[in-house]
């Protein structure tokens, strides 16, 4: 004859957060408790005619049992969690915002890699541009610094030959004087 023995766990009390103003607050102490009796077995679950809070002695406790949520092959209304999951999402899951915002992204960025290229080849215009202006302004340099020589080396002779003039003819030099005087420079 086996007997079966009932075990106790005893476990100390618990205080639980109140709201403010619900309850009464007994007690005003840093070691005050409030006893609280042990859960109660379900009626379904009996053991031998005894109620026990041995929790090998119970098929289900008062949270549940992790052999509750299992799935087992022999039970036949097991659900698969991911399918279940997989089926919820899909069900409150609308694709249609999602690829309109696709779309309207794609047609952006064709639309921004236009305005790239398109300042790409501006910006490969204007240095081209650039490098003709550059060209064509040291090429005008150089036929000013050319025309400045010349000019110089006119004035020079035009000075030169005017002083040859007034020593070898002074009269008619200073008479062509009055008539044409030089110019002032400003």
């Amino acid at each position: 004859m086996t007997s079966t023995q009932s075990y106790y766990y005893p476990s100390a009390p618990i205080n639980m957060p109140r709201k403010p103003g619900y309850y009464p607050n007994p007690h005003h102490g840093a070691h005050s408790r409030m006893s609280v009796s042990p859960p109660e077995a379900a009626d379904s679950v009996t053991t031998s005619g005894v109620a026990s809070y041995d929790p090998s002695a119970a098929s289900s406790s008062y949270a549940g049992s992790a052999s509750d949520y299992e799935s087992t092959p022999s039970s036949g209304a097991s659900v698969d969690l991911y399918e279940y999951m997989n089926d919820r999402i899909g069900s409150s899951f609308d694709p249609t915002p999602l690829d309109r915002s696709l779309a309207q992204q794609a047609q952006t960025s064709g639309q921004l890699n236009a305005k790239t290229r398109e300042l790409m080849d501006l910006q490969a215009l204007a240095q081209s541009r650039l490098a003709a202006m550059q060209s064509s302004f040291a090429s005008g340099m150089k036929s000013a610094k050319e025309v400045q020589k010349d000019l110089e080396w006119t004035q020079k002779r035009v000075t030169s030959i005017n002083q040859r003039a007034a020593r070898k003819y002074p009269k008619e030099y200073q008479m062509a004087s009055q008539r044409y005087p030089a110019p002032v420079d400003c």
